[in-house]
């Protein structure tokens, strides 16, 4: 194995992003992505500091105007933010909004300082919007004065200016234009805009939420405006024909997701009716739409599933031996919204799409389930249509289920649709309620939806690198460092088979080995009776100008490396001959001495590090695994093509290198202990013994 020519890396290597670098060079850290969702939630993330202000009863009426231009304006007329001196930072407000990371007014929600309820918590939005953004311009009312700052590309140009304004007039203003230099595509398409109002609308009963669309230099305007908020709603969705009509409840709780944290409040609104024409689920909580539910559709699924269960029960309307209702049985007859809020909020992450909270789904689950059953107590005749509609969507889904199962077993003595439909791929799940297919074009989509694959947006296929690495943590940070343009990221779900022990049946039987190579895209080098998923090999297939390992510097990393060559050298050895195989070296030790670091990829590194330190207080340690990695490190040591080092897979003698791996991993088991008799002894200083 020869190394491949690499820069030196050494201690002028290590850097630190600063000021507006920290979201323009690593965009997705914040917004959840580069592409269009960042820049999307990039808006919300200013809309939100207008919620806000409304629902803390400053003003009821929010604009937003999207311009020919791509530039996006959002005007409130709230209290305007602080922008003056701040003794206690010592800075001024308006540097800690617009230009410092994890500052604002909104971290003492739980202490009824400043918001009770709150869209931003993190103190994030503003800063991290006008550091991706090609301007920003800040128009602020307050005090009698009119404020001016202008931005561009993350910096301050002029800093603040004043001039007198009506007393009476306060609010904030804000127009930017999201950077292509920071986001691949900027162009927010009118629907989102339409999108996000109209649901913040539902759930701030009372403010208008106003859309201006420039379109040949003039203005077309909508307004959205729900009066009774979520409860309009469920109407609207209802129309007249709905089974029940449309209820409202809500309370307040207070409590506490573990005993030694603080105890918060929480306030919970739902909106329901039942209907056997349309359904609708939304979860909403601080106003921000849970796209991925979280705590209230847990809580939601658990009470109305048992609620409802139990009424059938006391009806008795179950047949004999029928088994019990589940939710989806419920859920497709339910239109419900929940809007919740509370003072302290857990979110998943930055983007919001779902929320942790331990006690807001105890809290909902009760208060849910107790309604629930009052409201069958005081409604008795639509109790009856509720529990009737919904066994009947139970017994016509399992109806339905069992009419497949019978046309499956008739058509699988002859035909298995799943091998014999050309490139067909089925998945593992026979509920067919949660069963989806989709219909892609062309072959490229496979490699796209194989289990947590993430690939890179070059189609250049002698630029493009595949991270093969170890495991869902060290995903995480590979793909939080990577440069998504040409590198693409597979984990391994631990470690695989020895393909130089297994048989091809078993082989072809492994879903990690079937999805590396379906994501490699050349086809395997074997007999093609034992393959029926995948094609034949040809180089020309190959969707990568590198295969990287990515593993761990321990026993374990080496371990599944050695397996993973083991599998390329079985199924597509040509990709070793041809020279496609690397190994991505991580650092063995970091070596500390007072503020510097130092990375070793030896013991012979750690060993000349130390000597240039000798009288000096100095602390060796273990690297981290991959995924305890920061993203620059991983950057820096394992990912950036000028300072990582790879080391190249480049069999010279074909030969000896097959009786190699036939010797270490094959069934050569006698050649295996007396190769261990004779050389163990040169390894027993580097046995893990204890």
């Amino acid at each position: 194995m020869a190394k491949a020519p690499t820069t030196t890396y050494g201690n002028d290597s290590i850097s630190m992003l600063k000021g507006a670098e920290r979201v323009r060079k690593r965009p997705s850290v914040i917004f959840g992505s580069d592409g269009l969702e960042g820049c999307e939630h990039a808006v919300f993330e200013i809309l939100s500091n207008a919620i806000d202000e409304a629902r803390e009863g400053f003003g009821n009426i929010i604009t937003v105007t999207r311009y020919e231009d791509k530039s996006i304006e959002v005007e409130d007329f709230g209290r305007g933010c602080p922008v003056d001196w701040n003794e206690k930072e010592q800075r001024y407000n308006w540097e800690l909004i617009f230009c410092e990371m994890y500052a604002g007014g909104k971290y003492k929600n739980n202490e009824g300082e400043n918001y009770e309820y709150s869209l931003g918590l993190n103190g994030l939005g503003a800063c991290a919007t006008q550091y991706a953004s090609e301007y920003m311009d800040v128009t602020i009312w307050r005090d009698g004065k009119k404020y001016t700052l202008h931005f561009r590309h993350g910096e301050v140009v002029g800093g603040l200016e004043s001039a007198p304004a009506d007393r009476k007039k306060t609010g904030t203003t804000i127009r930017w234009r999201p950077d292509l230099e920071v986001f691949t595509d900027i162009d927010v398409p009118e629907s989102y805009f339409q999108d996000v109002l109209h649901r913040q609308a539902v759930v701030n009963r009372g403010v208008t939420f106003r859309l201006r669309v420039q379109r040949g230099g003039a203005f077309e305007t909508t307004d959205y405006c729900y009066a009774d908020g979520i409860l309009d709603y469920v109407k609207e969705l209802a129309g007249e024909d709905a089974l029940t009509v449309p209820t409202f409840i809500e309370t307040e709780r207070r409590g506490r997701d573990r005993a030694d944290k603080p105890e918060y409040k929480v306030k919970i609104s739902a909106a329901f009716c039942f209907s056997n024409r349309v359904n609708d689920i939304e979860y909403y909580h601080n106003s921000s739409w849970l796209e991925y539910g979280g705590a209230p559709e847990k809580a939601t699924k658990s009470a109305f599933t048992s609620a409802i269960d139990a009424y059938i029960k006391q009806q008795g309307k179950y047949q004999k031996s029928e088994s019990k209702i589940s939710f989806q049985d419920v859920q497709d007859c339910l239109i419900l919204v929940t809007n919740c809020f509370s003072t302290i909020t857990s979110y998943e992450n930055q983007t919001k799409k779902a929320i942790t909270n331990k006690f807001v789904q105890e809290a909902m689950t009760d208060f849910l389930k107790s309604r629930l059953e009052t409201y069958f107590i005081e409604n008795r005749v639509d109790a009856l249509k509720i529990a009737e509609q919904v066994l009947i969507n139970k017994r016509s889904r399992e109806s339905a289920e069992k009419q497949r199962l019978n046309i499956k077993k008739k058509l699988s003595g002859s035909i298995d649709i799943s091998n014999r439909v050309e490139k067909f791929v089925d998945c593992r799940t026979r509920d067919v309620s949660r069963r989806e297919i989709y219909i892609v074009e062309g072959d490229s989509d496979l490699a796209n939806r194989v289990q947590k694959f993430v690939d890179c947006r070059s189609k250049d296929v002698s630029r493009r690198e595949i991270y093969i690495v170890e495991g869902d943590s060290a995903l995480g940070a590979c793909k939080l460092s990577r440069d998504a343009e040409f590198q693409g990221i597979m984990p391994v779900r631990g470690k695989i088979l020895n393909c130089l022990k297994a048989d091809y049946p078993r082989i072809f039987k492994s879903e990690i080995i079937t999805d590396l190579l379906k994501v490699l895209g050349c086809g395997v080098e074997v007999p093609g009776k034992f393959v029926k998923d995948l094609n034949a090999f040809d180089i020309n297939n190959l969707r990568w100008n590198k295969v990287i390992l990515c593993t761990d510097a321990d026993v374990d990393g080496f371990q599944i490396r050695t397996l993973i060559l083991t599998m390329i050298y079985r199924l597509c050895p040509t990709l070793i001959r041809e020279g496609y195989v690397y190994i991505a070296e991580t650092p063995l030790f970091e070596i500390t001495c007072g503020e510097k670091t130092w990375f070793a990829y030896t013991d012979k590194e750690k060993n000349d590090i130390v000597k240039t330190l000798e009288g000096k207080r100095y602390k060796v340690d273990r690297s981290k695994g991959l995924g305890e990695n920061d993203p620059e490190m991983m950057w820096l040591t394992t990912m950036n093509p000028e300072t990582r080092r790879l080391i190249k897979i480049m069999p010279e003698d074909a030969e000896a290198t097959a009786h190699s791996f036939d010797l270490l991993l094959g069934d050569n088991l006698q050649g295996r202990k007396d190769h261990i008799a004779e050389n163990g002894y040169k390894y027993l200083e580097m046995i893990d013994v204890s």
